[in-house]
């Protein structure tokens, strides 16, 4: 698939998500009940969950394309999985700036080092220092090799994050959806919920090839600068440098 026609298929994805956010977002305030016992601020969860969903994904696909670029040594992969990482840091950071909101009306505090979120932050920490690790050596494919194996470990927190309210005394909620019994939901809260799940992960994909075409861009460019004659490429060799010498 060509560039332009990975750059297109992410706008015309973009397009889509966006319009479906701005009708997940009616459902929220005008479509769902209001749940019993938490109230109003209970409609947070419809963009905070899918985030976090989404967020989980991207950082799973990372780590499947970091495994596949140590193995195989493809470019391609590893513009992949910083495409993902990207997405997945901007979902994770929605999580992590919805999820204090509901804590401060629902817990009356915005933030407690309890399991869940502990582990939700170290994630987050974990893909940024996933970017700072490429950039941190002067070869660039020993900094390539360093974060894609940050970026696979850093999928190993992902199932602790998912199973520490049922390890470890939580604030949170016992899984309401994710249940081996089938979902615990008013069918308009399920119906909503999976709106935004699918609005965000249209977003996400959008983010993704967009992202990927540019960094396969990028490097074409790159390639087309080392391959071309110095006289071919403004600002490099003697025709540039001498253009205003008698």
């Amino acid at each position: 698939m060509s560039i332009g026609m990975v750059r297109w298929g992410g706008l015309l994805l973009g397009l889509v998500g966006t319009a479906l956010t701005v009708y997940f977002h009616w459902q929220v305030f005008f479509f769902v009940p209001t749940e019993a016992s938490m109230g109003i601020v209970q409609r947070i969860f419809y963009i905070h969950v899918p985030a976090a969903w989404v967020g989980f994904m991207a950082f799973g696909i990372v780590a499947i394309c970091s495994a596949m670029y140590l193995w195989l040594g493809e470019e391609k992969l590893d513009q992949a999985a910083v495409s993902a990482a990207e997405g997945g840091v901007l979902f994770t950071t929605i999580v992590l700036l919805s999820g204090p909101l509901w804590a401060k009306l629902a817990w009356g505090t915005w933030w407690t080092w309890e399991p869940r979120l502990t582990l939700t932050l170290l994630l987050w920490f974990i893909y940024v220092g996933y970017f700072m690790v490429r950039n941190s050596t002067e070869n660039p494919e020993r900094g390539k090799r360093f974060a894609a194996v940050v970026g696979i470990v850093g999928a190993l927190n992902i199932p602790l994050i998912h199973m520490s309210v049922l390890w470890f005394r939580s604030l949170h909620p016992q899984p309401v959806v994710a249940r081996t019994d089938g979902p615990q939901l008013h069918p308009d809260m399920l119906t909503t919920l999976l709106t935004a799940l699918v609005a965000w992960l249209i977003l996400f994909f959008a983010l993704f090839l967009l992202r990927y075409g540019t960094a396969r861009l990028e490097v074409e460019i790159e390639r087309r600068l080392r391959t071309s004659p110095p006289g071919d490429v403004p600002g490099r060799g003697p025709t540039a440098e001498g253009a205003l010498t008698p």
